[in-house]
């Protein structure tokens, strides 16, 4: 399996029967959307349009099984939504013995029925620019210290090439705020078993392709 960022939100998760792609509202930020026609494509936020180019395109929660791969929707409050309606969703998937879970722009505070549908997990992705529109480190913080992966990706942070529709953070500031370094900067993550991960959370920043 392998991981790829590609600004904002977006992560590419690939493996040998698959490819799925999770938010790429990239022209919406002045990037080329990367969907192509026989990807999946995750949406966390529920009211995003899906699209017609996609092979299965998924924005609501649910169980799902494809290619081999387990993909279950969690239904989860937007950051930036004041009523607190599940209008956002987390995504975990599992390919083979590898979890992954993907929050996206989530208030924090998840419960007890939430955390128990995202179980134990090894690879948290997790945007973390903050500035009222998503997470900040604060917010990133409480979902890794609950969560408890093995490995985090921070995405959503501050890029010349992004247009965010709000200023965000920078990754370094983040990363100060957070008390961490980065264990890697690489330009995709391929993992073969659980057996490459540490007890602790590494942090592991994917270079925007």
């Amino acid at each position: 399996m392998e991981l790829q960022y590609f600004g904002g939100n977006c992560i590419k998760l690939t493996t040998k029967e698959a490819s799925i792609v999770i938010d790429d509202n990239l022209e919406q930020l002045g990037l080329k959307s990367i969907v192509k026609p026989n990807d999946i494509t995750l949406h966390t936020n529920s009211a995003d349009e899906l699209e017609d180019k996609a092979h299965f395109a998924i924005n609501r929660p649910g169980e799902y099984e494809l290619s081999n791969i387990s993909i279950i929707g969690i239904p989860a409050q937007l950051h930036i939504d004041e009523k607190g309606t599940n209008k956002a969703v987390i995504y975990k998937i599992v390919v083979g013995d590898i979890r992954v879970v993907v929050v996206g722009h989530i208030y924090p505070e998840l419960d007890e029925k939430q955390l128990e549908q995202i179980g134990m997990m090894d690879i948290l992705v997790v945007p973390v620019g903050g500035n009222g529109f998503t997470l900040d480190s604060k917010g990133a913080q409480k979902l890794i210290k609950d969560i408890d992966p093995k490995v985090v990706i921070p995405t959503n942070y501050a890029d010349k090439a992004v247009k965010y529709p709000v200023p965000v953070t920078d990754l370094d500031s983040v990363l100060k705020e957070l008390a961490v370094e980065p264990k890697e900067k690489l330009a995709k993550l391929k993992i073969k078993n659980t057996d490459q991960f540490t007890e602790k959370p590494s942090y592991i920043v994917l270079e925007r392709q």
